[in-house]
């Protein structure tokens, strides 16, 4: 799309997905690159009475009329956030839905059109409904004062024609604006049909079902100016308001900037600033586990500090050592740490690592750089069973409006995508298991890449599945569905709607409705609380052997049992975290592992890229080849 936007030299563009805000962040960031000025709003649903009212009108319609709002500056933005996560959280009946009164709470900023042949206005006129219509435009119009345009759009349709006739009247009639718009559903216009299967996906259809949702003409593509010049050619004052609407809009998300929320230092700790309270709790932590400082260690320490200092960091190292130590004292088994977190002395001595990174020769720097400064990320796991009350706690501490969970979408890949299209297109499952099957298998392959690598492949799109294979390079990559992150936690230093957009599941789950990266973007502390199966097996295992036999310190196991590393090089591993896949474990048959330090580097190796240095390794491991 933005590319389309580019080619065809427009200087401004509007995104107005229906009833939610997923796409702001990357479309903001995309036009943004190329030069274009990003308009942020929404398409939102607006119910018939009160967005309580769960009920459908007597047609048997989801009672509810189409409006569009865009943001006219941050105050507007804010407030299409509330406005939209209200829809979600209070209002939805088959659409997140909002109502009159909430549109009143919040119209600050806000700029907004009658919608399509959907709005309330032009459904009124329609209908023959002319007093009506005017009520609603007048209400409206009081709701945004010199804020409101009623909208004429033309995509072929008998009804869009009449519409815009009715709107010229009652623009007359009311002394309201007229502005022309273009309802863009896809890029290019060759991309109705792709479009078309889109639906079918989207509510569960095949193309040749009479019944289904389908759009009433293929003009619901990204129009250039002179097309849409030709279309509203009598109107000159609607084409003029696309400019003074696009002039009046100074929005600007600052992106980079972090957003964490303030902790609660204790009120009788003598240091009350953050920094020097970090300092404090760091040096008794680094004394309980090392005892006498060394000067090195104390130099570490020192330098840590101070780059968690210089980055603005004390607060993130509170919040995770905070929730750590809850977990600990309420004996929720916790992981010993992974990642680059485990190279710094601060995280040790804190407790939110048990692994100490001068033994290891961790490196710090690979954690936190100040040449390249970005959030700390703390991979923390949890035992799977009571992951949720050390989330409970985080809301209690922070506030039930600061913290939520984050959003995932499920993306369509090039084999997922082609069984799909072909399945709504019609195809046999066999036909479209042939194709899949000439997909190559390799880790995030794309179609192209397909085309290019696989000659099988190839000649199939080159002749009798030309057609499905081109709609699926079109449609590849876009989101499929909308899950929960299986880790991810956010929490502002205020109200989340502050900051990001909330959206409902149908299962009732609360997340953002902008991702992991889009919330990173926007500067706000997001953490991974892992629930990990393993650590609560490893924990009722524990338990159990306790009932029998002694107490076992899981902590201060040793890592020198010549039967563990017997264990590990037989390839006994299934149920063993990082180790159970069977191409592990015929690599750690053929290594023979003797010490922590080779299972730390089989880990390491096992993952695309390092992975093709894995049989160097052995080889090396067993002077067959000189180190």
């Amino acid at each position: 799309l933005v590319n389309t936007i580019d080619d065809l030299k427009m200087n401004t563009v509007a995104l107005t997905e229906h009833g939610n805000m997923f796409s702001v962040i990357p479309f903001y960031k995309q036009v943004k690159k190329v030069g274009i000025k990003p308009i942020i709003g929404c398409e939102i649903y607006v119910a018939v009475g009160n967005r309580f009212d769960k009920k459908s009108r007597s047609d048997g319609s989801w009672g509810n009329n189409h409006l569009i709002l865009l943001a006219q500056n941050f105050k507007g933005y804010q407030n299409l956030m509330k406005l939209v996560t209200a829809g979600y959280l209070e209002g939805f009946y088959y659409r997140p839905r909002i109502d009159l009164e909430l549109l009143e709470k919040y119209s600050d900023g806000l700029i907004c059109l009658s919608a399509c042949l959907k709005g309330e206005v032009p459904e009124r006129m329609l209908k023959g409904d002319y007093k009506g219509a005017k009520n609603s435009a007048l209400r409206f119009a009081e709701i945004f004062p010199e804020r409101y345009y009623l909208e004429i759009q033309n995509h072929g349709i008998p009804e869009e024609i009449a519409n815009i006739k009715n709107m010229r009247k009652l623009a007359h009639d009311l002394s309201l604006p007229l502005v022309c718009t273009n309802d863009a559903h896809y890029a290019r216009k060759e991309h109705s049909e792709a479009h078309d299967i889109h639906i079918c996906l989207g509510t569960g259809k095949e193309r040749n079902d009479p019944n289904r949702l389908r759009y009433a003409t293929p003009e619901f593509y990204f129009k250039s100016q002179d097309e849409m010049f030709r279309l509203f050619e009598e109107f000159p004052h609607a084409i003029e308001n696309t400019v003074r609407i696009a002039e009046s809009i100074d929005l600007t998300l600052e992106m980079g900037n972090y957003h964490l929320p303030n902790f609660p230092i204790p009120e009788d700790a003598s240091d009350q600033d953050p920094d020097q309270y970090l300092k404090t709790l760091a040096h008794l932590g680094a004394e309980k586990v090392y005892g006498d400082l060394t000067p090195e260690i104390e130099e570490k320490l020192a330098h840590e500090l101070q780059v968690i200092k210089n980055m603005g960091f004390a607060g993130y190292f509170l919040i995770t050592a905070d929730f750590v130590k809850y977990a600990k004292r309420k004996k929720i088994p916790v992981g010993p740490g992974r990642g680059s977190a485990a190279g710094s002395i601060v995280s040790y001595s804190l407790g939110i690592t048990n692994i100490d990174p001068l033994k290891h020769n961790l490196l710090f720097e690979r954690f936190l750089n100040p040449d390249r400064i970005s959030m700390p990320d703390i991979d923390i796991d949890f035992c799977i069973e009571r992951r949720g009350e050390v989330i409970d706690y985080i809301k209690n501490q922070y506030g039930e409006k600061s913290v939520t969970q984050i959003i995932t979408f499920g993306t369509m890949k090039a084999k997922q995508v082609v069984r799909d299209v072909g399945r709504v297109m019609g195809y046999s499952f066999g036909e479209v298991d042939r194709i899949a099957k000439a997909i190559p298998d390799e880790l995030n392959i794309t179609l192209d890449d397909a085309l290019i690598k696989s000659p099988e492949f190839r000649s199939l799109a080159e002749n009798e599945y030309k057609e499905l294979i081109d709609h699926s390079r079109v449609l590849e990559g876009m989101h499929r569905h909308a899950s929960i992150h299986a880790a991810g936690v956010v929490i502002a230093p205020g109200d989340l709607t502050d900051y990001v957009p909330l959206y409902k599941s149908s299962s009732d789950d609360i997340t953002t409705q902008y991702d992991m990266k889009g919330l990173e973007d926007l500067g706000l502390l997001k953490m991974d609380f892992l629930g990990l199966r393993n650590l609560t097996v490893i924990d009722k295992t524990v338990k159990l052997i306790g009932l029998k036999q002694k107490e076992i310190n899981i902590e201060k196991i040793s890592f020198d049992e010549p039967k563990v590393y017997e264990l590990f090089a037989s390839g006994r591993t299934t149920g063993v975290f990082q180790f159970e896949s069977a191409g592990m474990r015929e690599f750690l048959k053929k290594l023979k592992p003797t010490v922590i330090g080779d299972l730390i580097a089989m880990n390491a190796l096992y993952r695309p890229g390092p992975m093709s240095n894995i049989d160097n390794f052995i080889s090396r491991k067993h002077g067959k080849k000189r180190i």
